[in-house]
């Protein structure tokens, strides 16, 4: 009944704002069009720009459809420009709830008044998103903070009641998932209840806003010394799940460009800043920020730190395991280095295509899709109609889609879109090549080796003192089962063979024992 309901509020909301009108428009004249003439007749936001009229519409529906409306408004080159413009307004203009309500939250989760942990506090938020709002505040200092005094922060605090909203859309996207997988062989093919179940994933995570804290922590960590990125500090005794504080940061916003450049911003240094910093993050530590819309991204004016990149609200990250980073790195490196026959047998080996599937093949229909995008700037070119061809590609060869990696297409799609605002000549493919090589030579080359045996030393250390032992644990169970069996001639062959075989097992070891520690020693004085 709770999904009905709300399909019916859906339903009511898209004519409340006007927007069946434009479904309207795009069907063939007939019965439902002319059903839909009447509906439409007295819908009240009719009149509004259709622009409007769709991010009215998706405020209206929650923080899911919100979401929806952030990714959509960085594809400028897929929408008209007059929904973009408004749809950038979901990224940090939804409407706030009350002043009153954010400082019963606050204070509740604290655990004190306002006023004797903060010395001022703005109860007028300075964003409000989809899942939460901001205000800023200047700490006091405490017995156990001394330097905490004046220092100027960030108070973030949960929309009061988003659970069950999040619960019931969620529900509709399962129920739509299933419809799906039933209806095709596509459907089953693009795991779309897998997909629904990631994204609830994400969605959960965002509601615990200590888990938001801890992501942030973790990417402070990784660009602690970098000259491109800044991330906030989180205050931990003042971090809860429904109430966190954190560092304030000074910026302007990513989607202010023309104040970016009345202060002098390269724009040119500022979008492959971006590509690097997105696929660093992706392939050098196999974590990264995946809700890169300009509401989350600002730019530092100030002296010492101008030009550089500042990410807010970590809600939503993705991880990728070694041998997703790997696949991905030798996919890309092949890519841009054209070698399709490499992508067909990557595709292959992976068992993301069925092992019959000819080599020759799959190498053609990718270089077709690929081959006319290279050389060009982006601002000839979109990785969306990219992917959406690779798509159609993929229905041939009956690719499986990869649940866990819809988050990092995603925030693929943003970053470009973001790239191709800053610096529409920008050759995406040329960028982001160098620091692919870096990183497979890092992992798959001398360096990598040499790593590996670093981090796998200690292992060895333990288990080598105990090979002799092992062995001879080994040869006396040997014994014990030889006795057991008939015949006391087998029983001595056996055994002869057995200590021989020993023998071997126990050279080999102290062989492999010596040249192991001396690899070790000569590796340390190497790097010494």
């Amino acid at each position: 009944m709770r999904r009905i309901a709300r399909l019916c509020f859906i339903f009511f909301t898209a004519w409340r704002y006007g927007l069946l009108p434009l479904l309207r428009d795009i069907l063939r004249p007939g019965i439902s069009r002319g059903a839909l003439t009447v509906i439409c007749w007295t819908s009240p936001g009719s009149n509004l720009p259709r622009g409007a009229r769709i991010r009215l519409t998706l405020e209206a529906l929650g923080p899911i459809f919100v979401k929806f409306g952030q990714v959509l408004s960085t594809r400028r080159d897929l929408l008209p420009e007059d929904i973009s413009n408004e749809l950038a307004k979901l990224q940090d203009q939804v409407p706030p709830f009350s002043n009153e309500e954010s400082r019963r939250l606050i204070e509740a989760d604290l655990g004190q008044p306002i006023e004797d942990v903060f010395i001022s506090f703005d109860a007028t938020p300075v964003a409000s998103a989809s899942v939460a709002q901001v205000h800023f505040g200047v700490l006091r200092a405490t017995e156990k903070h001394p330097e905490w005094a004046h220092k100027e922060v960030a108070i973030k605090v949960l929309r009061p009641g988003i659970l069950p909203v999040i619960e019931g859309d969620l529900a509709l996207m399962y129920d739509l998932a299933k419809v799906i997988e039933k209806s095709s062989e596509d459907g089953r093919r693009l795991k779309p209840r897998e997909n629904v179940r990631e994204f609830d994933t994400y969605l959960h995570d965002e509601l615990d806003l200590m888990r938001e804290a801890a992501n942030a922590s973790q990417l402070r960590r990784y660009f602690v010394n970098s000259e491109k990125l800044m991330i906030p500090e989180m205050y931990w005794d003042l971090c809860h799940t429904n109430v966190i504080v954190m560092e304030r940061m000074h910026g302007i916003s990513i989607g202010r460009t023309a104040e970016l450049h009345a202060a002098g911003v390269d724009f040119k240094k500022l979008a492959a800043d971006g590509v690097e910093i997105f696929f660093t993050q992706v392939f050098e530590y196999g974590f990264f920020h995946a809700d890169m819309h300009p509401g989350n991204i600002m730019i530092s004016l100030e002296s010492d730190t101008f030009g550089r990149f500042i990410s807010l609200d970590f809600g939503i990250v993705g991880a990728l395991s070694e041998s997703d980073k790997n696949y991905l790195a030798l996919n890309f490196l092949a890519f841009f280095n054209r070698d399709y026959r490499r992508v067909a047998e990557l595709h292959i080996e992976s068992g993301w295509v069925p092992a019959n599937t000819r080599v020759e093949e799959l190498e053609g229909a990718v270089r077709s899709v690929c081959e006319p995008y290279f050389d060009r700037p982006l601002k000839e070119i979109s990785l969306g109609i990219v992917l959406m061809r690779l798509f159609q590609t993929s229905r041939r060869f009956k690719v499986e889609i990869q649940p866990q990696l819809t988050l990092l297409q995603k925030t693929l799609l943003n970053v470009e879109g973001l790239a191709r605002q800053l610096d529409p000549d920008l050759d995406l493919w040329k960028t982001a090549k160098p620091i692919l090589e870096k990183w497979v030579s890092k992992q798959l080359g001398w360096s990598g080796l040499i790593d590996g045996l670093k981090q796998e030393a200690p292992t060895w250390a333990k288990i080598l003192p105990t090979l002799p032992r092992l062995i001879a644990e080994s040869m006396a169970q040997n014994r014990h089962q030889l006795k057991d069996q008939n015949g006391e001639l087998e029983v001595l062959k056996a055994l002869l063979l057995e200590e021989r075989r020993t023998h071997k097992l126990l050279v080999g070891a102290l062989l492999f024992a010596g040249g192991f520690l001396a690899g070790i020693l000569i590796i340390s004085l190497g790097i010494h």
